[in-house]
């Protein structure tokens, strides 16, 4: 049994509404998490102390580096419900995160690409 299969009713949809998983919180400990996020298991030894199955699904998948689009993806949350755990989990030692590097759009040749696809959405 998956863990979609345990909290989800086909007829009903999800069975456990988003603001009880993240016990009504909305916003991650972690401000610079994103979408791009990696994250992964620590190689410390984690003995967990939260007992819902989000948390342990979370750990489980993030033995090789996922973003946490991906994340929220393969365990079927919403993006900011992801994002809240996952921050759980980096505070508690589980999870290693590292944000994705910025990308410099100061290049002049992406200007002139940037400004060539603004140019074509203008003429549809």
């Amino acid at each position: 049994m998956t863990y979609r299969d345990m909290w989800f009713e086909h007829e009903a949809g999800p069975l456990v509404r988003p603001y009880a998983v993240t016990r009504g919180r909305t916003s991650p400990i972690y401000a610079d998490l994103d979408l791009l996020t990696l994250v992964t298991t620590s190689r410390v030894r984690f003995a967990s102390r939260r007992v819902e199955p989000e948390y342990a699904a979370i750990i489980d998948i993030c033995d090789s580096p996922l973003s946490i689009a991906e994340v929220a993806a393969k365990l079927h949350l919403p993006l900011t419900v992801a994002k809240v755990l996952v921050g759980d989990l980096i505070s508690d030692g589980a999870l290693i995160f590292r944000s994705p590097s910025p990308v410099s759009v100061a290049n002049h040749e992406n200007v002139e690409l940037l400004r060539a696809v603004l140019d074509g959405i203008q003429r549809i």
